[in-house]
């Protein structure tokens, strides 16, 4: 497949996820663990941060979509 950033995309905005998606492994414990079992398991790392971006915006249309702020549920597990 292609390897470059399609010229109708925009590239200011999948910059900015990329950048939430690496900070977010970095910080939330949540995203670490699934990162790291995605990555020993052999996956590519490449793969596994745009599937860390799709998680965040699905998170983030969530919070507006309800109107209600964002619940760390990890906190409540056992």
């Amino acid at each position: 497949g292609k390897t470059k950033v399609s010229r109708l995309a925009q590239k200011e905005g999948k910059t900015l996820l990329s950048l939430c998606a690496t900070t977010a492994i970095q910080y939330n414990p949540e995203i670490k663990t699934f990162y790291e079992r995605r990555v020993q398991m052999g996956k590519n790392k490449m793969s596994t941060i745009n599937i860390i971006r799709n998680k965040l915006l699905a998170r983030a249309f969530a919070v507006i979509k309800r109107g209600t702020p964002y619940v760390n549920t990890m906190k409540f597990a056992s």
